[in-house]
């Protein structure tokens, strides 16, 4: 038993001289974090940048309502007047969508965020919002 030990002892070492020829240890080159990162340095929130949501194109207008009564469309247009934001009612049925509907104002659309329709929302029942393009909407005004 005592041999057996022994011989598996001078075969570890002889492994492990013979691995140390194979591969000797280098030490790696390891490129700078900044080559990486490049211009951009940290993470950084959109509220910190200053940029608000991502631009749309000029084209597009957001419109708010899908409701089946005038009365509540006209509700809703007060609530919005109220809060600053500028909103027509769309003339005719807007394609794919039913309800009526009001047309918010390119100026009074920052004002419109996820927190006021949410609070929207639950003031008004089936209240939608969509993005859609504005090139034939006929508006009130």
């Amino acid at each position: 038993m005592r041999w057996l030990f022994l011989l598996l002892l001078v075969l570890n070492v002889f492994y492990y001289v013979w691995h140390q020829q194979e591969a000797p240890l280098k030490a790696k080159d390891v490129a700078p974090l900044s080559l990486y990162k490049g211009s951009q340095q940290e993470i950084r929130l959109l509220r910190e940048t200053g940029v608000s949501a991502p631009a749309r194109r000029r084209d597009e207008c957001l419109v708010v309502g899908g409701l089946a009564a005038k009365e509540q469309l006209d509700a809703l247009r007060q609530r919005l007047l109220s809060l600053d934001i500028n909103a027509l009612p769309v003339l005719g049925q807007l394609p794919g969508a039913d309800g009526l509907w009001l047309k918010i104002s390119p100026e009074s659309e920052r004002l419109l965020d996820q927190t006021v329709l949410v609070a929207l929302s639950n003031d008004f029942k089936d209240l939608k919002h969509k993005i859609i393009f504005c090139q034939g909407i006929a508006t009130g005004e």
